[in-house]
């Protein structure tokens, strides 16, 4: 019987119902060592040995969900002949991350499982107490840290509560899971942000003549069919992008200046957002090949075109211009 049945029927914890990816604010390395002590500090464990939530439920959820992204945003770049980088990342890069999630599930057995002892509370509750110290330093690090830094801080969480020899054990392998876990919710925000760009795409189609032979659709027209629509930051930033070439006379950057004003925000809060979230997430996708992992891109080119992608794809839509708003 495999771990995620035999717990399946406990439910998610807190932290595991939220959606925001694994970050927060970046420490140094002395700032970590003091979170650790502190972290160790405010983590009761439950006595004895408790069965607690399935990580390796989750873990099945999560490379459920990776592989329908995998599917989804490289559907849309051969669709639409480009991708955000960090969309750019998961295709290239898929196999590497099922390969961990593979090994994962065999570094983590049952009866191993039970025995990690689990948080009492809080919004770890029910999860191994190395996870939770994973998922601290996955988080205060943006998901980058030397074998020194992790060294350090576990040697501060331990100056107040030593951990046993099983949960230094699964210390690689819980910090894997979370590393999951945070592309798990990148991935769930790139696949949005495609769907509100096709959605732009499709009004800016009906707005603009030429396309497939048609003429554009009067503004009243596309109007009275966006009732519906979200005008999220990726929606208002792809439409502004389509539309560079439309006149002043275009009432449709009004439109979107006024719908985002309901959220509270501009079009140049919007545009900014959107490549901060670019690059957050690019960097929070880094290629973490393990060691002696046979690599196709030996001279380097696959890197540099990755990068000039990434570089193009933030300068056109960081040049939109808002004209009659």
């Amino acid at each position: 019987m495999s771990l995620g049945r035999l717990f399946s029927t406990a439910p998610p914890p807190p932290i595991l119902r939220d959606r925001a990816p694994i970050r927060a604010e970046l420490f140094g390395v002395e700032r970590l060592e003091d979170h650790g002590r502190s972290l160790a500090a405010a983590q009761p464990v439950r006595p004895g040995r408790s069965r607690g939530f399935s990580l390796a439920g989750r873990l099945a959820d999560n490379a459920a969900l990776l592989l329908a992204a995998n599917r989804t945003i490289a559907t849309v770049a051969a669709r639409q002949g480009e991708a955000s980088p960090a969309a750019l990342w998961l295709i290239d890069n898929y196999h590497l991350v099922d390969m961990q999630i593979r090994e994962i599930g065999v570094d983590l057995p049952t009866g191993y499982y039970l025995e990690l002892p689990k948080v009492a509370d809080g919004p770890f509750a029910g999860l191994p107490r190395v996870f939770g110290a994973a998922w601290a330093l996955v988080a205060h690090t943006d998901s980058h840290f030397e074998p020194e830094t992790l060294r350090r801080y576990l040697l501060a969480y331990q100056e107040v509560q030593p951990l046993s020899i099983g949960e230094l054990w699964a210390i690689p392998t819980t910090l894997r899971i979370a590393l999951i876990e945070n592309l798990r919710r990148v991935a769930q925000i790139i696949v949005e942000n495609a769907e509100d760009c096709r959605q732009a795409d499709a009004v800016a189609d009906r707005l603009s003549a030429g396309r497939r032979g048609q003429a554009a659709e009067p503004w009243p027209k596309v109007h009275a069919s966006l009732g519906h629509i979200q005008v999220t930051d990726a929606f208002a930033v792809q439409l502004v992008h389509r539309l560079r070439g439309h006149g002043p006379d275009d009432p449709t950057p009004a439109w979107l200046v006024r719908r985002l004003g309901e959220r509270g925000t501009t079009i140049d809060a919007a545009v900014r957002e959107v490549l901060q979230t670019v690059n957050r997430h690019a960097k929070g996708t880094p290629d973490r090949r393990p060691k002696g992992t046979p690599s196709d891109d030996r001279d380097g080119s696959r890197c540099s075109a990755h990068r000039s992608r990434r570089r193009r794809w933030a300068e056109q839509r960081g040049r939109v211009v808002v004209r009659g708003a």
